[in-house]
């Protein structure tokens, strides 16, 4: 009988392969059984996820998810598909940067989300292990990136910084202010959540205005 779920690494990151014929609901008994015995083996790693030879829905996601939350102590700070491999580029760029920060101090790490209207506030440089929820809010006076979705507030470079930056791997926010720079979206706020696809955004000043580009290692290179 072909494996109900296989645990694969990447870099950054783990695989589930997903049996594909049997009922969901045994593949998750099976999905929590997994991270239950390995919970020692992982730590509190935080790591992307990468769901395999199975497509699952956006609700059978969030229960995976929810599996692995209460079977072990990783912190998964994203989904990633199977052949995005630029999207894997983006989070090892970004583990450089979490690397340099953690031997500089001008930098600092935030492992989890922010939720509940809390509110994050530094003088230096900010990585966040996780998401900024709605009604949260990230305050730094230099550059903020975020290994998950930003559907909150962020304001970067707070001290008049307009060569600050903010970069997330969702970039949904409700405001952002860079320097003395603001943008608030128009129209009804996106629903904002772990998807399956992810599309990392950094937000700067060009022309005395915030606009968004898409990430690649060589644009982080340039900041």
């Amino acid at each position: 009988m072909k494996d109900l779920v296989l645990i694969k690494s990447f870099p950054n990151g783990i695989a589930l392969h997903l049996n594909s014929e049997e009922p969901f609901e045994q593949v998750l008994e099976e999905i929590a059984a997994k991270f239950a015995e390995a919970r020692n083996f992982f730590g509190k790693a935080s790591m992307a996820l990468s769901i395999e030879e199975r497509q699952v829905s956006a609700g059978e996601e969030i229960l995976i998810l929810d599996a692995i939350q209460k079977n072990s102590n990783l912190n998964i700070v994203c989904i990633v598909e199977k052949d995005e491999e630029e999207n894997k580029n983006y989070i090892n760029a970004l583990s450089d940067a979490e690397k340099k920060s953690s031997e500089s101090s001008d930098g600092q790490f935030f492992k989890g989300s922010l939720k509940d209207k809390e509110v994050l506030e530094t003088d230096r440089s900010v990585i966040i292990l996780g998401d900024v929820y709605p009604g949260c809010a990230v305050i730094s006076a230099k550059n903020i990136i975020i290994l998950g979705g930003l559907y909150g507030e962020a304001y970067a470079g707070v001290n008049g910084q307009p060569d600050a930056f903010i970069a997330a791997l969702e970039m949904e926010p409700e405001r952002i202010k860079i320097g003395d720079f603001k943008y608030k979206p128009s129209g009804k706020p996106l629903k904002w959540g772990i998807h399956g696809k992810i599309q990392p955004k950094l937000a700067c000043v060009k022309n005395k205005k915030i606009v968004f580009e898409t990430i690649t290692k060589e644009l982080l290179s340039t900041f």
